[in-house]
C-alpha cells in the first residue's frame, strides 16, 4: 500500500500522518508514506483543502484529520479493494 499526506508540512498535516502511521499500527499493515509538499501536485489530485490523504492513487481525505478509528476503516478497506 502506496500512502500519501498531501500538505505544506504544518500541524495538522503531521497530525494526519500520525494518525495514519497509528492506524496502520493497529490494523498489523505495512505502508510506504510520503509527504508531498509541492503545491502544483497537490493541485494535481485535484486537492483544493489540505491535509489530504491519498491511498494507492486515490484521494481518500481532503480538508479534514479523520480518527484513528476512521482511517483505519478507510484504509482497511482500500487493502481490501
Amino acid at each position: 500500500m502506496n500512502i500519501k499526506v498531501l500538505g505544506p508540512g504544518c500541524r495538522n498535516c503531521i497530525t494526519l500522518e500520525q494518525r495514519t502511521r497509528e492506524a496502520l499500527s493497529t490494523l498489523g499493515q505495512d505502508a510506504t508514506i510520503t509527504k508531498i509538499t509541492d503545491v502544483a501536485e497537490i493541485v494535481g489530485y485535484g486537492v483544493m483543502r489540505t491535509p489530504a490523504l491519498v491511498v494507492d492513487e486515490q484521494v481518500v481525505v481532503a480538508g479534514e484529520i479523520p480518527t484513528v478509528r476512521k482511517l483505519a476503516t478507510l484504509l482497511n478497506d482500500g487493502a481490501a479493494g
